[in-house]
């Protein structure tokens, strides 16, 4: 049984998404209205130019699109309630512009019907096609804000992580540079210059690790390549790292963990977060200053978890930005900070099943991680 008119308006202020809404105006339209098609124009307002929608059952999306749409064929114009002659000789269809808060966001095509009487509708037919005009272009402006924010909060994760990019291959490229100048030195013995290279070579695949990381805290989450690992030596080689990589940082490890402590860890994950923090805390000291890392044990209510703790001897973190400080592009005080080493931090660590705070009892900044010793 054919929809009416003015069931057709009602269903349009339902319809979930754009798609729907196609199906309802292309497709059951025609039907009720008994039309061979209705073609439904959508308005690009940064093109300046319409965008034709229809349901295609030969290709394999239900909805098919193609833009620059030719201008219709049509003799009259349903505007304002009113159906307008307009004396054209282009053809019979009825042209329904739909109009919503913002203006103009698209037009029905209808193609031409024969009936007896003058005009192709009823003035009943008019009216609640008037009715449905309304209800569709209100929905469609809902669909197309909805479409644009989309398109705007993607923009903005590409900004997000071009942005984590350039703040976490700072580190890495300096190493690299510094090595490869080295390696013109005319005075390097041959077993010197393969040491630089292997780590070039080193800090180039480590380049390659954080972009795909970056491509996963993007996508709102990353997968985890623990192993298992023994806790004292990766700290204590991490610690050594840090100096190399952050000149200017002298680190001071306190390693209060059995020697043969084992946790289920990704290695790579755990250094950009600790790396980050370092590199934070460099740059608020103004280039130089201590870190100090503290490793140990805690009891918690979910087993023994593994705690580290980063502190150094800057002045602290300002008031004004502490309970933001792990949100992106919170930064404050540093020429070349993007704001998000802090949050990139966190997300690794939370993807480990643990967490990390701002600890508040103590001079300089202090952060703290807490993770479970097995995943």
């Amino acid at each position: 049984m054919k929809r009416s008119l003015r069931r057709l308006a009602d269903e349009a202020l339902e319809v979930p998404d754009l798609e729907g809404l196609t199906e309802l105006l292309t497709r059951a339209l025609p039907e009720t209205l008994g039309v061979p098609h209705v073609t439904l124009l959508l308005w690009d307002r940064k093109l300046d130019t319409f965008e034709s929608l229809s349901r295609d059952e030969t290709k394999k999306s239900p909805l098919e699109s193609a833009a620059g749409a030719a201008a219709p064929d049509t003799r009259y114009l349903l505007s304002e309630g009113t159906l307008i002659d307009t004396g054209s000789d282009k053809g019979p269809g009825t042209l329904v512009p739909l109009q919503a808060r913002s203006g103009l966001v698209g037009m029905l095509v209808i193609a031409g019907r024969v009936r007896r009487g003058e005009g192709p509708f009823s003035p009943v037919e008019v009216r609640q096609l008037a009715s449905l005009a309304r209800r569709a272009a209100v929905a469609l402006e809902n669909h197309l804000y909805q479409r644009e924010l989309i398109a705007s909060e993607r923009l903005t994760a590409l900004g997000t992580m071009a942005g984590m990019l350039v703040h976490d291959f700072r580190g890495p490229m300096t190493v690299i540079r510094g090595y490869a100048e080295m390696l013109s030195d005319p005075e390097l013995t041959r077993d010197e210059l393969v040491e630089r290279a292997t780590l070039i070579t080193d800090m180039i695949d480590r380049l390659e690790r954080m972009t795909t990381e970056t491509l996963d805290f993007a996508r709102g989450g990353g997968r985890l390549a623990r192993r298992s690992i023994g806790v004292n030596k990766l700290l204590t080689t991490l610690a050594a790292d840090l100096g190399e990589e952050l000149p200017g940082l002298a680190v001071t490890r306190d390693i209060r963990v059995p020697a043969d402590l084992h946790a289920a860890l990704d290695v790579d994950k755990l250094r950009r977060a600790i790396t980050n923090i370092a590199a934070n805390a460099r740059d608020a000291m103004g280039g130089r200053g201590e870190l100090t890392i503290t490793v140990e044990t805690a009891d918690s209510e979910t087993g023994t978890r593994l705690a580290i703790t980063l502190a150094d001897s800057g002045p602290g973190v300002p008031a004004e930005i502490a309970d933001r400080l792990f949100d992106p592009f919170v930064t404050r005080g540093k020429k070349n900070g993007t704001g998000l080493g802090l949050a990139v931090a966190r997300r690794f660590v939370e993807d480990h099943g643990g967490s990390i705070e701002l600890l508040r009892d103590g001079p300089g900044a202090r952060f703290r991680m807490s993770l479970p010793l097995n995943g």
